[in-house]
């Protein structure tokens, strides 16, 4: 059976509509800014309309292309600009983590203790452990080698654990 392009759009908008918020947190977690985050994702739903002839099939796997396409072009855009100290706006990490079952004064901790791993580390425990990631997919999105998902895990979770035990004995 042949898909109208009428059919094809609507269920690309359906798509779009199902999944923007989560998309939206995933572009966050990978920039660290919501205001580039919302540039990603319009960047990434473009790039996927042009594609959701191919991709928005039955057999099709739009999540994992649009997660791909995220990753991609924000490696991009990073290696086209110097690399800029960002603020993390802690009201905007509170809506993220609150969705993760944080309470509210470990919320702007955590946000920003993982904005504050390397960026490869920050990806890496992003896609791992905010989404769930195996390490051999993980390795694949980012396109390295399973070793280096071990390895970046190990540390960033090690980074994060440093940071995240120092205010809990501060707090103490």
């Amino acid at each position: 059976m042949r898909v109208t392009r009428t059919q094809r759009e609507a269920a690309y908008s359906d798509f779009v509509l199902a999944r923007q918020d989560h998309l939206r947190r995933l572009a966050y977690a990978l920039c660290g800014d919501w205001h580039d985050a919302e540039d990603l994702l319009q960047m990434a739903l473009t790039k996927l309309y042009v594609a959701w002839h191919r991709i928005g099939t039955e057999d099709g796997d739009p999540e994992g292309y649009v997660r791909r396409i995220l990753v991609t072009t924000n490696i991009d855009q990073h290696r086209r600009r110097q690399r800029r100290v960002r603020t993390v706006s802690l009201d905007a990490g509170r809506e993220a983590t609150a969705r993760a079952g944080l309470a509210p004064e470990d919320q702007g901790l955590l946000v920003a203790a993982v904005q504050a791993l390397p960026e490869q580390q920050r990806k890496v425990v992003v896609l791992r452990f905010w989404w769930g990631l195996s390490v051999r997919e993980t390795a694949q999105e980012l396109r390295i080698s399973e070793g280096t998902v071990k390895s970046h895990s190990s540390r960033g979770l090690a980074a994060l654990e440093v940071v995240l035990t120092r205010a809990e004995v501060s707090d103490g």
